[in-house]
């Protein structure tokens, strides 16, 4: 739920769920409490008469929780999250001048009905904030010449902050990744990213755009009346029970501060393999690999590949109680429970070569370096493996054999690579297809003479797209999926990599079994998961064929 309009505190700590004692309760005892006070509570959503709907303003619905479902007796039905939340229900009586009658929902069937009913909130209120003004003289292209204190008063608005966090909220809902919010000439864009491509919403008022960065910036702890440099923030909110973690980024351009938000939200965290993709085969070889008291295991991949995502599911595999378990992150991304977890901190001198080795000293089983960037971090991460530790890391190259190459340009000893290296795993990201609206058509023509004589074979002429339906908003496409590669570091090529043997040699001695990044996707594609484009989009930077 939104926070309340009497919320301006500038802190981080903003509530999109109304933080009350009732909401520490477990569904069931809720449903329980409600049974005993005589309150109905329904298994399906309920029919909603339209004209209800409009007795309660789009903000309001959303921050106390509430879908008016119809008028009974001169009472207003209401379907609520938290039946027994008697402040909301006290402050929409006196809204609508009705007595309020209480019906409660499951969580799933309460989100579902309000975003069928409040699905374009952050729009509606963006449309009628704007109203007739025009923006326009100097001020049209020098927004930033407002003062910083007119800019905290009007972000400290209650309309506007209920503005900002409904677009925080609907993008929690709809799944995306990151917000942007880009200011142009004579428009202030906002987009969400969803399954890694970025989605166009309705846009704000221009004249907003002051108040509205603003906003951002007070809830993200940064100093608002700076706007020339590039800042950095962390906003932690409370959605529907849980913690969402938004780190946010502010750069200067032409016409005003660029947003980005990136949402961590650990409830759509699949810390499992398989929900990533991973095949059978490869889950097998991984699960080796992990299992090894000792060695170095490499996943790489560009930025926004799901390298962090695989090494959280790997941690989650292996945690046990009985082992100790340290990361060292930059920034941690999400918590694992049971798991030390180190942020990165170069200001005060942390950095993953400093943090590695005050790491050994704590005695782990199992370490997790964020990144490995440069020559001091690759030589303590193998002189660690080397002397009893289980190292997971990720480097940037674009394929898994290329990572030896790589660790080799950054000073490391082939011999010494060799000797710890267990296993390199390389993945991209594809969007997966929406599994309640996929259907067979035969391949496009400009895909198919994009294919290999195999692919072709393979896919039979024909492909899976999602058709577009409620479930996916039209997309054809829900969620995303790894396309991987996987190198077991045999006695072979254990002895070439210890011999400096460059990587089109060492890729010669792969084995027979090795399946490329775009093969997996293109057997992923064949299956109905995803579309060859999808697959060709996503892995066009790495070689069609192993040499």
């Amino acid at each position: 739920m939104i926070s309340r309009p009497d919320d301006t505190s500038p802190k981080n700590g903003t509530n999109l769920a109304a933080p009350r004692p009732l909401d520490a309760a477990k569904p069931s005892d809720t449903r329980e409490r409600c049974r005993l006070l005589g309150i109905e509570w329904l298994e399906k959503a309920p029919a909603v008469d339209p004209t209800a709907v409009t007795l309660v303003e789009p903000e309001v619905a959303v921050r106390l929780r509430v879908v008016p479902v119809r008028v009974e007796g001169g009472r207003l039905v209401v379907a609520m999250l938290d039946p027994l939340d008697i402040a909301s229900v006290d402050e929409l009586g006196t809204l609508v001048r009705k007595p309020v009658t209480r019906i409660g929902l499951e969580q799933a069937v309460f989100a579902e009905l309000m975003r069928e009913h409040y699905g374009t909130t952050a729009a509606r209120m963006a449309e009628s904030l704007g109203g007739t003004t025009e923006v326009s003289g100097d001020l049209e292209h020098n927004l930033d010449a407002i003062e910083a204190d007119d800019v905290h008063r009007m972000a400290e608005q209650p309309t506007l902050i209920n503005l900002v966090n409904l677009l925080l909220l609907e993008a929690i809902q709809g799944r995306a990744s990151d917000v942007h919010i880009e200011p142009f000439e004579r428009e202030l864009k906002v987009k969400y990213r969803i399954d890694g491509v970025l989605v166009e919403q309705p846009p704000p008022p221009k004249h907003l755009q002051p108040a509205l960065i603003g906003r951002v910036k007070i809830m993200a702890g940064m100093n608002i009346a700076e706007r020339y440099v590039p800042q950095d923030g962390h906003i932690t909110l409370r959605f529907e029970g849980r913690k969402v973690d938004i780190r946010t980024s502010t750069v200067p351009t032409l016409y005003g501060e660029s947003v980005v938000m990136r949402i961590l939200d650990k409830s759509n965290l699949p810390l499992d393999l398989a929900t990533l993709g991973m095949s059978e085969r490869h889950r097998t070889v991984i699960d080796k690999m992990i299992a090894k008291p000792h060695g170095l295991v490499l996943v790489t991949g560009p930025t926004g590949s799901g390298k962090t995502t695989t090494l959280y599911a790997s941690l989650s595999k292996l945690y046990d109680p009985r082992k100790k378990i340290i990361t060292i992150e930059d920034p941690v991304e999400y918590e694992l429970s049971g798991i030390n977890q180190i942020p990165v901190n170069p200001k005060r001198g942390l950095t993953f070569a400093t943090g590695l080795r005050a790491i050994l000293r704590q005695d782990p089983d199992i370490v997790l370096v964020g990144e490995i960037r440069d020559a001091e971090t690759v030589e303590i991460a193998i002189r660690s493996a080397l002397t009893g530790h289980l190292i997971l890391s990720t480097l940037h190259t674009n394929d898994a054999i290329s990572s030896v190459g790589r660790m080799i340009d950054m000073g490391a000893e082939p011999y010494l690579v060799a000797s710890v290296l267990e296993g390199l795993l390389a993945q991209r990201l594809g969007r997966r297809i929406c599994k309640h609206c996929g259907v067979k058509e035969p391949l496009a023509e400009e895909t198919e003479h994009r294919l290999t004589p195999n692919e072709k074979a393979m896919l039979n002429g024909m492909r899976t797209v999602g058709a577009g339906c409620d479930k996916c908003k039209g997309a054809g496409f829900r969620g995303r999926l790894g396309f991987f590669e996987l190198v077991r570091i045999s006695s072979q090529l254990r002895a070439a990599i210890g011999g400096n043997k460059s990587t089109m040699e060492l890729k010669k001695l792969l084995e027979a079994d090795f399946v490329t990044m775009r093969d997996d996707g293109m057997i992923k594609a064949a299956e109905g998961v995803t579309t060859p484009e999808e697959v060709l989009r996503a892995t066009q930077d790495v070689e069609d064929a192993i040499i």
